[in-house]
């Protein structure tokens, strides 16, 4: 297996006022939170949307390691739903001194390219300056951040600048190239 070269961007937001909003997307987009610890469905959510951007470091979790995972005080799972189906999510996970990482976000391959992305991760950012509002316990936020790399889709670097999130640190590391496992072979797209 061949090794390529990867590009790891760290971006951050410092203060709510680097938080800028999205356009809203056409028709009926709602983001609602998954209150309920669901280790299939949060499974689903990760193969579905990094299937094709080769998201591989979960997909050996046990369901007990999920299930651990979820319920971390302050982890929250975001949930794009266009027209009632799954569209994309945003995974926040508090960390210490108030920085609270948006460890995963991305949409489904069919829901790329039509707004949701940008709204999405401006919701996204907003709860994690806000999670301690829903968290008593933990300190109030002070930092967010999150990180993107060259396997990631094509937009997702300008929709995080888009949305207020500065640069902080680049590194590029050899990885094992992988192929893309997507959600089930020969899933979308083609």
């Amino acid at each position: 297996m061949a090794n390529i070269p990867v590009t790891t961007w760290s971006l951050e937001q410092t203060d709510l006022t680097d938080l800028l909003p999205a356009t809203a997307p056409e028709g009926d987009v709602r983001i609602v939170r998954s209150e309920f610890p669901s280790p299939e469905f949060s499974r689903f959510l990760y193969a579905s949307v990094g299937g094709d951007i080769r998201w591989i470091d979960r997909l050996h979790w046990t369901y007990a390691q999920w299930q651990e995972y979820l319920m971390r005080p302050g982890v929250e799972t975001w949930v794009a739903y266009d027209r009632g189906t799954p569209a994309g999510y945003a995974e926040l996970e508090p960390q210490d001194d108030g920085i609270v990482e948006i460890v995963y976000f991305g949409l489904l391959p069919a829901f790329r390219g039509r707004r949701i992305g940008g709204r999405l991760l401006s919701f996204g950012a907003a709860r994690a300056w806000d999670l301690a509002e829903r968290w008593p316990g933990l300190p109030q936020t002070k930092r967010v951040w999150l990180h993107t790399c060259s396997l990631d889709g094509e937009h997702a670097m300008d929709n995080y600048q888009r949305r207020g999130f500065k640069l902080f640190d680049t590194k590029v590391e050899l990885q094992a190239e992988v192929s893309a496992p997507g959600p089930w072979p020969g899933a979308f797209p083609a």
